[in-house]
């Protein structure tokens, strides 16, 4: 029987007591019931407004593109596509005038 990697510390080594999953090396116990259910990643914007999935946003300063002369303006608008759970981008994003990129959280507000 296969077992999903520990979540807390990706340990491969699962076994199942009754009706939860223990890790040995680092001791965490869980429910693989609860854990089908998706963790939801919360993005917020430059004004402390959480984003999502499909929100229209608009740029809320002048933002440079790397490898590129290309400057975004203030007021340009963007459609967040998905949301990622990274340091630097997190919006996946399609804005106008420019395609597909990713765009920081905090340089942008929702529309």
């Amino acid at each position: 029987m296969s077992f999903p990697p520990c979540p807390s510390c990706q340990s491969e080594y699962i076994y199942q007591d009754q009706q939860l999953l223990v890790c040995p090396e680092c001791a965490h116990e869980w429910d693989p019931a609860e854990s089908a259910v998706e963790e939801k990643i919360i993005v917020k914007d430059a004004n402390g407004t959480a984003l999502s999935e499909g929100d229209k946003i608009t740029l809320a300063k002048d933002v440079k593109v790397k490898g590129s002369s290309l400057v975004l303006k203030i007021g340009t608008k963007a459609v967040v596509r998905r949301i990622l759970d990274a340091k630097d981008h997190q919006l996946d994003c399609k804005v106008d005038g420019a395609g597909e990129m990713m765009v920081t959280a905090a340089f942008v507000k929702k529309a």
